[in-house]
């Protein structure tokens, strides 16, 4: 039925406004606009898709006719197009980190308080249905009292060097994903935290290192370790492993031979719950207090890592 189709704006058809794009296809959370500077990129994603282009996101709203808007933009724009789009009155769902700073997210989360309107951020693992099991059985205790979570994040390749410079640096760009996934399965806080880096920069240009490492210890008592880069053969692979004091799990849940699918799946499942919280929902995604945490750890790892010159 056409009244439960929730119809969405995006913000940016680049590389993972694509992404999105594929995702959403047809389902029941429907983009039906785009708001894109880049003429080719705004002209290819309306063609491919049927949507209504905009060249900004200002006309994108006047155009009217949309139920909230999924923000695909650089990190460093996420704050003022969120304040642009809450303003407006419509709910949000931001990618990831929503900010590149904790003032930024926080700034974000008050002006969609103010506007009495939600504004969820896009932090897609907490869909993936086998880290949902995982996560179930952390919370039953079956494997007793939680000792060691490890969360690995290796990309294929690099992005390009742009994106590199503007994205805010390893662990703002990936290892906020690691660190709100290990928030949310374990329940724990991040206390204590030492982060290292590899002193290999393929890219000088991208002032940032190929690899990097965060040890800390949680709320809970347990430790939790994260691993990122930028070179792993095949493609892109994630992976998370606990042990505890009755048992060990692990699961690779992104593996290079089952390309995107259970990425795309999770925001499919995302941008739907996202469409219950607009509708009044219960939440079901992360929060912008979720973003303010993990931005505030992989701020504090960012700040000990020194890339080379």
């Amino acid at each position: 039925m056409a009244s439960d189709v929730f119809r969405l704006g995006l913000v940016g058809a680049g590389r993972m406004g694509r992404t999105h794009l594929r995702a959403l296809s047809g389902t029941p959370t429907a983009v039906v606009a785009v708001a894109e500077p880049v003429a080719h990129l705004r002209s290819a994603a309306a063609e491919q898709y049927g949507l209504a282009p905009f060249e900004s996101v200002d006309a994108m709203l006047d155009g009217g006719g949309l139920d909230g808007v999924l923000v695909v933009t650089p990190s460093a724009t996420h704050q003022r197009v969120v304040e642009t789009i809450v303003g407006a009155g419509l709910p949000v769902l931001c990618e990831k980190p929503c900010g590149v700073s904790v003032d930024e997210a926080r700034a974000a989360a008050a002006a969609a308080e103010r506007a009495g309107v939600a504004l969820q951020v896009a932090y897609w693992r907490r869909f993936v249905p086998a880290l949902w099991r995982m996560r179930e059985r952390i919370g039953a205790g079956e494997f007793g009292e939680l000792l060691s979570v490890s969360s690995l994040q290796w990309d294929g390749e690099p992005p390009a060097a742009a994106f590199r410079a503007s994205g805010g640096g390893l662990f703002v760009d990936m290892g906020v994903h690691e660190i709100d996934q290990v928030r949310w399965l374990t329940g724990g806080e991040f206390s204590e935290i030492t982060a290292v880096a590899a002193t290999i920069v393929t890219d000088p240009d991208a002032n940032e290192p190929d690899g990097a490492q965060l040890l800390g210890r949680l709320s809970t008592g347990a430790t939790a370790y994260v691993s990122l880069g930028r070179h792993y053969p095949g493609g892109d692979t994630a992976t998370v492993e606990v042990f505890g004091t009755r048992g060990h799990g692990y699961i690779r849940f992104l593996d290079p031979a089952d390309g995107e699918r259970v990425q795309l799946d999770a925001l499919a499942a995302q941008a739907a719950a996202f469409a219950e919280l607009a509708r009044g929902g219960v939440a079901e995604g992360a929060s912008a207090a979720d973003a303010v945490a993990a931005l505030g750890v992989a701020l504090e790892a960012s700040a000990q890592i020194v890339p080379r010159s």
